[in-house]
């Protein structure tokens, strides 16, 4: 059977939004998918943190016009509570919103600054082996000089979880370099039920933060944790690195592109088109330039500038040197 020819598969997409940028790109994700996959038939859930102890300010979306445009788009919110990350670690979100996620169904998790390009029903998703990107740089760890390596490094964390090592090494890459060791970006994971996953990733992030191995007393847990976490939690449940067919998410289907300036200055002709579609309808328009960066870079032009910097057959390797140029030419923006 052919990848057009399969049964298209029912499940959730949930994003984690709350007030400020984060609200915006959820607009912009939740546009992108009825524009670009208007064959999908699961739910489109955002989950949304409710204020508490943890938060300095109430986390939820204030803006009313913005919150019936996310419904209108089929969006459906789901409150959770932040019982131990908040605003101090706000990454935590993605871990702890998943206990509020109905069980035992399927589901797809991406970060809001994403766009859907291409059809995700024809994403061949295993929801028994779960997975998650891996379009990431070697961010963590830091080996330091007189400490252990990668291996000894990775090594304690799934000792500690009493984990198999061995298994989840990709030996076609060499001792000692990073992409030896299982890493994903956070950008997006999926397995068969959330409370399953959360559970684990949720035991296992407050397990390191808590009581980290002795190996890693010189590395840096924040913003890391999540990503730390994760491979574990993928490795435990039976995934990998090899889940998904290449070229799928982080390609023709969706597009992670993290800051608007970083999508014209490195991402497809595919991912401009449909962001240039899904922000021209009058209604989304009119929300989206309350936000300075969507309305400069979008609308009045400067994405075009920031594309024409850049060969984008010849992208400097490092994000921070793409992130550098944009800034000296004046037009970073968040």
């Amino acid at each position: 059977m052919t990848r057009n020819s399969r049964i298209p598969q029912i499940f959730n997409v949930v994003i984690v939004a709350q007030q400020g940028r984060l609200a915006y790109e959820a607009l912009l994700f939740a546009a992108s998918l009825r524009h670009s996959s208007p064959d999908f038939k699961g739910r489109l859930l955002i989950a949304e943190p409710q204020p508490g102890p943890l938060w300095e300010k109430d986390p939820r979306i204030s803006n009313d016009a913005l919150r019936a445009a996310l419904t209108d788009l089929g969006a459906e919110f789901i409150p959770f509570e932040s019982q131990h990350f908040g605003s101090a670690y706000p990454y935590g979100n993605k871990i702890e919103m998943l206990s509020a996620l109905p069980a035992d169904e399927p589901f797809v998790f991406f970060d809001t600054d994403t766009l859907i390009t291409g059809d995700l029903t024809a994403v061949p998703f295993d929801f028994d082996r779960p997975s998650a990107s891996l379009r990431r740089e070697g961010t963590w760890p830091e080996p330091q000089l007189y400490g252990p390596g990668y291996t000894g490094l990775w090594k304690s964390l799934y000792d500690k979880f009493d984990l198999d090592f061995d298994s989840s090494l990709d030996r076609s890459q060499p001792d000692e370099y990073w992409r030896r060791y299982l890493y994903f970006n956070a950008g997006f994971f999926y397995y068969r039920c959330p409370q399953e996953f959360g559970e684990l990733f949720l035991r296992y992030a407050l397990a390191v933060r808590d009581d980290p191995p002795v190996e890693l007393c010189a590395q840096s847990f924040d913003p890391w944790l999540d990503q730390i976490v994760l491979p574990l939690v993928i490795h435990a449940l039976g995934g990998g690195r090899d889940a998904l067919p290449a070229g799928l998410l982080d390609g023709e289907v969706s597009c992670h592109y993290r800051f608007l300036p970083l999508l014209y200055a490195r991402e497809s002709e595919r991912a401009i088109e449909v962001l240039e579609a899904v922000t021209a309808p009058n209604k989304i328009k009119k929300l989206l330039k309350e936000r300075d960066a969507i309305k400069r870079t979008v609308y009045q032009g400067r994405g075009a500038k920031v594309r024409a910097l850049f060969d984008q057959d010849n992208l400097p390797r490092r994000e921070q040197a793409i992130r550098n140029r944009i800034k000296s030419n004046g037009f970073w923006m968040r």
